[in-house]
């Protein structure tokens, strides 16, 4: 009943809740495996990273051999920067478990592989059994994916994307209509938005917001890492609050009036107050928050607004190649999805352009790698928040990144990634040819 409770709270996004209750019964429950392991999760997920080690090591400590925690350890110690340290966890928790799929795949990301790497073959012998269920073989999919492509396999490993995908797809139920529909509701309640007589009194707000947004996969992660360099900035990561309070306002489920859009205010900028370590500026990377550009900019209309922009076929390509362990990026599963929506998020954020073309801010990622001293000024002027030297070393800044994109920003900015795609162009059709420019 205590562990249906505390997953019941991660479930419902309540962590700081999860991680109270979790504390206070571990205190009775020393010896509860269960609960050292959900402590050390839900910690995770609230990023104190260095207070999940310690309640995964507790877990370790009366279960020696689950290699549920060493996966979960080396998760934790990936997103501090820790690699080897990371290897070295997914590998005990395979030696433990040779067919365990969420460790293949996890460790499949931090190794370049070679030919004559044994997990080469034990993830093919692990896709040939009759027993692996559908969640597992999607995952090994992904990490045969991988471990092709390092090796030059190019052809097997376009195969192996396809059919992870198509079994991410199918276990996700994922439909393009709904976001068909999901997009056509946003422009309709816009206006809504816009029309609305919505007075916010002249309060003055302690963190102002700067929304990254665009394309996952467009370079929101590494924008987050520069700004964070800053000292008037706090980086918070992925932000789900606005999907959680405004998503069915927005998706035009929800009566919009003005109280609702207050509520969303005060619930937005509450949240951001616990997590702004007293900084004047946050960041909220959110890829996705373009959806709700709208809502944005008449509820918090103090926020900063930065709109990424990168090169289509390589966005799509980005997205298409990689396993999110989210639920709500479905799309990306399928190469025809992933071209159609990002032709739905191309004609919304043209439709915000005629807008409120004086509020965004567009920045370009490949001309970032290409420019980046120079593009780099321009983002920190048109954020008015004074040129520090440190924003040009964003390679250098040790905090955690929770996001894909995590052991990239970790490198110098370098040119290029946006043609990685073009190796893979003999097996896709053309598909890409019908991208719009954004």
């Amino acid at each position: 009943k205590v562990i249906n409770q505390l997953l019941r709270l991660r479930k419902q996004g309540k962590l700081m809740k999860a991680v109270e209750q979790a504390n206070l019964l571990v205190r009775q429950y020393r010896g509860s495996f269960l609960l050292w392991n959900i402590l050390g999760a839900s910690h995770k997920d609230l990023n104190q990273l260095d207070e999940a080690i310690k309640a995964f090591n507790k877990a370790i400590h009366l279960e020696a051999d689950n290699a549920a925690t060493y996966n979960n350890i080396g998760l934790t110690l990936k997103d501090q920067g820790k690699s080897e340290k990371a290897k070295e966890s997914f590998n005990r928790a395979l030696s433990l478990k040779s067919d365990y799929a969420k460790a293949h795949r996890n460790l499949s990301t931090l190794v370049k592989y070679k030919l004559g790497n044994p997990q080469i073959k034990l993830v093919d012998q692990l896709l040939k059994r009759a027993e692996t269920n559908d969640g597992d073989k999607c995952r090994l999919h992904y990490a045969a994916a991988k471990m092709k492509e390092d090796i030059g396999e190019l052809e097997e490993a376009f195969k192996h994307f396809v059919d992870g995908g198509a079994l991410r797809k199918k276990l996700l139920s994922y439909d393009l209509k709904q976001d068909q529909e999901l997009f056509s509701r946003i422009k309709a309640t816009a206006n809504r938005f816009e029309n609305l007589n919505f007075q916010l009194a002249s309060e003055k707000i302690n963190s102002t917001p700067i929304f990254i947004l665009g394309m996952p996969r467009s370079g929101t992660t590494l924008i987050e890492q520069i700004l964070s360099c800053h000292s008037k900035v706090e980086a918070a990561g992925e932000l789900m609050f606005l999907d959680r309070y405004a998503g069915k306002l927005c998706g035009g489920l929800k009566e919009i009036t003005s109280k609702a859009l207050l509520k969303v205010r005060h619930q937005y900028l509450q949240e951001l107050g616990k997590i702004s370590e007293g900084n004047l500026f946050v960041t909220d990377k959110m890829p996705q928050n373009f959806l709700y550009l709208g809502l944005i900019l008449k509820v918090l209309p103090e926020a900063k607004i930065i709109h990424l922009k990168r090169d289509p076929a390589a966005t799509c390509w980005s997205n298409f190649k990689h396993y999110f362990s989210a639920s709500g990026l479905g799309f990306s599963n399928d190469l025809s999805d992933t071209v159609e929506y990002f032709k739905l998020y191309s004609d919304l954020m043209k439709f915000w352009g005629r807008k409120y073309s004086d509020k965004i801010y567009h920045l370009n990622y490949d001309n970032l790698t290409d420019e980046q001293e120079i593009e780099t000024k321009k983002l920190i002027n048109f954020l008015d928040i004074g040129w520090e030297d440190a924003c040009l070393s964003p390679h250098s800044n040790k905090r955690s990144v929770r996001t894909a994109s995590q052991l990239q920003v970790r490198k110098k900015v370098y040119k290029g990634s946006s043609d990685v795609w073009r190796k893979f162009e003999p097996y896709l059709d053309g598909i890409f040819d019908e991208l719009p420019e954004t």
